[in-house]
């Protein structure tokens, strides 16, 4: 898993089957230190996150299809939780 923070949200009229009623968010991944990722992801949205939301991301493509009940979806990276705060 990595900490990333939601940069934006992407908006498809057209999408597969196992992309329907799942947001999909625009994600930066970063370091726990808050320096973000030089590139983005997109990863489907399990938790009602934001834009700005600093969130967990899974990235590991077969947990993330067993998460969303699809073994076979091209779903590859997922938002699993909503971060408050990162103890050192």
């Amino acid at each position: 898993m990595l900490l990333g923070r939601v940069v934006g949200n992407v908006v498809a009229t057209v999408k597969v089957e196992a992309h329907e009623g799942h947001k999909l968010l625009l994600v930066r991944p970063e370091t726990t230190s808050g320096k973000p990722s030089e590139t983005s992801v997109i990863a489907v949205d399990l938790v009602d996150a934001g834009v700005g939301d600093r969130v967990l991301l899974m990235r590991e493509g077969s947990s993330v299809r067993e998460l969303v009940g699809q073994r076979t979806a091209p779903i590859h990276q997922a938002v699993v939780g909503i971060v408050d705060e990162v103890a050192k």
